[in-house]
């Protein structure tokens, strides 16, 4: 069963470049890096087949896992023992000395009972060829050196073997997740806080493993515990909120919609079944559960301040707000079509209230509104209009409207003296000095000594810059 958010889209006009480059990380260290582990492991494997070690160790490994099964009925221990006794019996020398290199608690049970298992002399050519082999090639493996080691656990470890991985599988199949997920938390975030959370979930998830593991010698590496981390981050953010899921169950797939915080104990559950029933798979379950965990309860104790979500987060993209205000505006539009009027004036009225700073909107209020001139709402749409205009500094809409209110409303409802010292300045700033005066005019009418006064100032500046000393007599007459 698989189950992953779905709710967003990329934006790539704003790349997830944290995501990114987590993702190029891992697969330079696999490529550059870790390249290298399979030939120091071939080397390995031919040295140990040279020196016929499996004759040594096989025998001592089949006891070991009997042991195993008998005093603790691992399952991972019954596996093991299968898969050991199939390589014998097909005769595949090469991958059961791989299986013996690479079980790092089995070596060091070895070590501990090398002085009980073998006489002298066999003991002496163990260590000294095994120990060149551990020394020289297995030593040096990627997973030694830098992955997560529980019973030589370190700071570096926890943050090392994230970048590390088992096999090309392995890497793209956490790659896809660490930017299906990425690139929404790194949003949600921001860069900075996005990365340390991803780095700390990390480290959090190799600690739960190592409390589930404590001892054991068997290096985890991957970074599947902090992109459960990313999965814990995802579902905490959005909350109660229903996003949509993707499902798959075998050949079927759909999508759904839920509450993000509803589906944690859904993953959760899943690996810890996984961890007790599902027997020796190689997966690290655990971890993956230690990492849900490290993310929800992050943003849930943190989401107030280290980790609050980005205030721009939940608003959409400039793309869907444009097609959601488009679908919108095309309903209005189909209403006033259709002249049912009230409908139309209701649909703008909503879509003002959605997008304030849409003009187009209060323009169809507008002439919605000049239908019934007589009525407040046309003088109210008609000041809003001019004002809007002149806040986007339109001036010739400003005058425009000005003109059609006089012609239509004005009789009715009388502008105020501001509005009229607004086409003022603005035909002013258009260098229209006879609508200039047409507003003077009406602003004298309307009252207001203080604003009249104001008018009367830049008039009488704009003339004489101008040089036209009669008008600027005119309009200096009136102090």
């Amino acid at each position: 069963m698989l189950i992953i958010p779905a709710e967003n889209a990329v934006n790539w006009k704003r790349p997830p470049w944290i995501t990114l480059g987590l993702m190029l990380a891992c697969v330079l260290v696999f490529t550059f890096y870790q390249g290298a582990d399979q030939r120091k492991l071939q080397v390995a494997v031919n040295h140990y087949l040279k020196n016929n070690l499996q004759t040594l160790e096989a025998p001592v490994y089949e006891n070991y896992l009997l042991r195993q099964i008998r005093q603790q009925g691992d399952s991972e221990s019954v596996y093991q023992l299968q898969r050991m006794r199939n390589l014998q019996a097909n005769q595949k020398s090469g991958w059961l000395a791989v299986t013996l290199l690479m079980d790092r608690d089995f070596y060091q049970y070895l070590l501990d009972n090398r002085n009980l298992i073998w006489a002298s002399a066999e003991r002496e050519r163990w260590q000294q060829q095994r120990g060149f082999i551990e020394d020289n090639f297995i030593g040096r493996l990627s997973s030694q050196r830098f992955g997560l080691i529980p019973a030589q656990l370190s700071l570096r470890s926890l943050i090392s073997y994230q970048f590390l991985h088992g096999g090309w599988g392995h890497l793209l199949g956490n790659l896809v997740f660490l930017f299906l997920l990425g690139f929404t938390v790194e949003k949600a975030l921001g860069a900075a806080r996005f990365v340390l959370a991803y780095l700390l979930c990390g480290a959090l998830s190799g600690l739960v493993f190592t409390g589930f593991s404590a001892g054991s010698l068997v290096p985890l590496i991957g970074a599947s515990g902090a992109i459960s981390g990313l999965m814990g981050m995802y579902v905490a953010i959005y909350g109660l909120q229903k996003i949509r899921f993707f499902i798959f169950l075998g050949v079927y797939f759909n999508y759904f919609r839920a509450p993000a915080i509803a589906i944690l104990p859904v993953w959760l559950g899943k690996e810890i079944y996984d961890y007790w029933y599902a027997g020796a798979t190689g997966v690290a379950y655990m971890a993956h559960a230690g990492g849900l965990l490290a993310g929800a309860v992050l943003v849930g104790a943190l989401g107030k301040s280290w980790l609050q979500v980005k205030d721009t987060f939940f608003e959409p993209e400039p793309e869907v707000e444009d097609a959601i205000f488009t679908e919108a505006y095309g309903q209005a539009m189909a209403a006033l079509s259709a002249l049912d009027f009230e409908l139309a004036s209701t649909r703008f009225e909503a879509l003002r209230e959605a997008y304030p700073q849409r003009a187009l909107v209060l323009q169809h209020q507008q002439q919605l509104a000049q239908l019934r001139p007589d009525l407040p709402e046309y003088r109210h749409f008609s000041c809003e209009r001019m004002n809007d205009a002149l806040s986007r500094q339109q001036f010739d809409q400003v005058i425009a409207v000005w003109r059609e209110y006089l012609a239509k409303g004005e009789v009715h409802r009388p502008l105020a003296a501001e509005d009229h010292n607004r086409v003022l300045f603005a035909s002013l700033k258009q260098q229209d000095l006879s609508t200039a005066e047409q507003a003077f005019e009406r602003l004298r009418g309307a009252g207001s000594e203080l604003m009249v006064n104001e008018a009367r100032r830049l008039l009488v500046a704009e003339f004489e810059k101008r040089q036209m000393a009669p008008k600027a007599q005119h309009y200096r007459q009136g102090w």
